[in-house]
């Protein structure tokens, strides 16, 4: 196997055993986290406030120093001092000033393009054409700073895609754009990924952009993984017996409690004249005593319809941050079912 071929089957990057505390080393940020992210992937990377995952993205950059453990980038140990992890490694963050705003959006572009040794002036083409793609080409002139906010996010947006780099970290992307921007930033991610093997690690609070880019999905909570699994079989994973009722009207007190003794119901609401209730069965072949219920009450529903749990469900359950879910419980479900 030559070192090309070594290569690809290397993971892109790989983080071992990483910790990082802060002040007296009492606040635990990260503790203990491993993961690695083969080439060509796009992995989502979620957590609530306070679960670590902002520190854990700016210990793969090389912004902060962790206490322990290592990150290593297409073969570059992040903290080795080697200026060849800046090749490796472009971003855009969340609240960050990811690019120069005395500069105009295409000076943004040059610049940011020749730092990865690339001529911008071979690649004004391109340029043109990331622009135009992220609808920003009417501004190519403007000083960043005087553009409005979403405007500057598609202009760090496109300030890192010219880099061209193997590893692709972007943390809320979205942010700020319009539908349509959002749409084509998701159409030239898939481009990236499928056609030029790059790789992207993703975190949003958008969980449409994630569960329809992501291949996989990490979660962490409390400084640690709490999960790292596929995207469509994490969602597998959690899949319940549940059904949405509805009613073209009122639902009284005593068929209500009938049901709730009966099923597990977890929710009730009223949407105009009608009454949708949501109950969970542990055996689907229970929706005939559901329907034998509510024909006893003389309740006919408008439509009974199976309810597919989708990532924001998981990502409430594993963190706890469901009603119905802690994280204990959840973080066991994803290790020990069958």
């Amino acid at each position: 196997m030559d070192s090309t071929e070594r290569r690809q089957k290397q993971p892109v990057l790989s983080v071992r055993d990483l910790r990082k505390t802060y002040g007296d080393g009492s606040v635990v940020a990260v503790d203990d986290v491993s993961f690695s992210v083969e080439r060509g992937s796009v992995v989502g990377l979620l957590g609530p406030n306070g679960a670590g995952k902002t520190s854990t993205i700016k210990s793969i950059l090389g912004v902060v120093l962790p206490d322990e453990g290592e990150v290593e980038v297409d073969g570059v140990n992040v903290h080795d001092g080697n200026e060849e992890i800046y090749e490796k490694l472009s971003a855009v963050l969340e609240g960050a000033r990811n690019v120069y705003w005395r500069l105009t959006v295409r000076e943004n572009l040059s610049f940011f393009s020749s730092l990865q040794g690339i001529d911008p002036r071979d690649h004004r083409e391109e340029h043109e054409e990331l622009m135009e793609l992220l609808n920003i080409d009417h501004k190519a002139d403007e000083v960043v700073k005087d553009l409005s906010r979403g405007m500057k996010q598609k202009t760090a947006l496109a300030c890192a895609l010219v880099r061209q780099t193997p590893v692709l970290f972007l943390d809320e992307p979205t942010l700020g754009l319009d539908v349509e921007a959002s749409h084509d930033l998701r159409q030239e991610l898939e481009r990236l990924v499928t056609q030029e093997n790059r790789t992207v690690i993703l975190s949003s609070h958008d969980m449409d952009v994630m569960q329809d880019l992501c291949d996989r999905i990490i979660i962490m909570d409390e400084g640690e993984v709490v999960t790292d699994e596929d995207v469509t079989e994490l969602v597998q994973l959690f899949q319940t017996q549940a059904y949405e009722v509805v009613f073209e009207e009122a639902v009284p007190t005593t068929p209500r409690r009938a049901l709730e003794s009966e099923f597990d119901v977890t929710e009730w609401r009223e949407r105009g004249d009608w009454t949708v209730c949501e109950v969970s069965m542990d055996d689907r072949e229970r929706v005939h005593d559901l329907m034998d219920v509510l024909e006893e009450f003389d309740l006919t529903p408008r439509s009974v319809s199976v309810v597919q749990p989708d990532l924001e469900d998981v990502f409430l359950e594993v963190t706890g941050e469901a009603e119905y879910g802690e994280t204990e419980d959840a973080a066991k479900r994803v290790e020990g079912r069958a």
